[in-house]
């Protein structure tokens, strides 16, 4: 189950000079992007490289850290 609550979304519009980012290991166009923000309350911007223009989803330093360690223990594998 995904533990992630409340977590906020905003426009692409908003977050359009963030440094977004794709992992090096992306071999099609099923990612995701991720921006570290340097001013507010979030610390990184989440989104989706295939609709670039769609929702963004932005996490506090605590929530990105529990979201990457759920996801390096399998917690959101989908089988």
């Amino acid at each position: 189950m995904n533990d992630i609550r409340n977590t906020p979304s905003v426009s692409a519009q908003s977050l359009a000079d963030a440094p977004w980012r794709t992992s090096t290991r992306s071999q099609t166009s099923n990612c995701v992007e991720v921006a570290p923000l340097a001013t507010g309350p979030s610390a990184v911007a989440l989104r989706d490289s295939k609709d670039r223009g769609g929702a963004v989803l932005l996490f506090n330093r605590a929530g990105w850290l529990g979201f990457l360690t759920g996801a390096k223990k399998g917690q959101f594998d989908l089988n």
